[in-house]
């Protein structure tokens, strides 16, 4: 009995692939499948690194700015450098009183009095100033002095019960004046009491008007 098969003709095999099955595909065809899946795998693991690569420099650059944020939010809250020297126009100082042109001056109503007659001596306070000056005008700062040659006739402070400060402020290039009645009469100091009377009849007296520390010239008179 003869078997029946797939043989050919003379009993020979079909031809095909040596060593593949019957109905698989070429072995050009899976290489091509091969190639194509590792590149694609290439493929994919270069997107994975470039985008990790991305990410890690965007957070660089995120952590570089908070950095930057940082020291200038620290550089903010530093007091700021000294700042430069500007020439700033200097305010000129308020002009002061000069005590020293403020001066005392002596004068009588007359420069001759009868025998009926009482002097009126004169305190001038002037000030020579170019602003104003307050000046203590207060009995507690003024003496009147009659002399006459090297005799003391008469101070006002000899026999003064009271003495008070009277400050005024006198202009510039103005004077206050006080006045005081001398009664032709001697005096000591402590006020003790005095008989005599000054001499009559032509002689000359000075007059020496004084405030504080200020004096003035003498001022001649003349009792007839």
């Amino acid at each position: 009995m003869v078997r029946q098969g797939t043989s050919g003709k003379n009993g020979s095999k079909p031809k095909g692939t040596p060593g593949r099955k019957p109905g698989r595909p070429p072995l050009k065809a899976v290489y091509r499948r091969r190639r194509l899946f590792v590149g694609l795998v290439l493929l994919l693991v270069a997107s994975v690194a470039l985008g990790g690569f991305a990410a890690v420099s965007g957070a660089m650059r995120s952590s570089e700015q908070a950095s930057s944020t940082e020291r200038n939010g620290s550089d903010a809250s530093k007091p700021d450098a000294e700042p430069s020297a500007s020439a700033t126009p200097s305010t000129p100082a308020t002009p002061t009183c000069d005590q020293g042109l403020v001066t005392v001056s002596a004068s009588t109503d007359k420069a001759a009095y009868a025998a009926d007659e009482t002097p009126l001596l004169s305190l001038k306070v002037t000030n020579g100033g170019k602003v104003a000056c307050e000046v203590n005008l207060g009995t507690s700062q003024m003496e009147y002095t009659v002399t006459s040659g090297s005799d003391r006739i008469f101070s006002s402070v000899d026999c003064q019960a009271e003495s008070s400060d009277l400050v005024k402020t006198i202009a510039p290039g103005q004077s206050e004046t006080a006045n005081f009645p001398w009664q032709r009469n001697r005096s000591v100091p402590g006020c003790g009491a005095v008989s005599a009377k000054p001499g009559a009849g032509g002689a000359y007296y000075m007059f020496v008007a004084r405030l504080g520390t200020k004096s003035s010239t003498k001022a001649v008179f003349q009792l007839l």
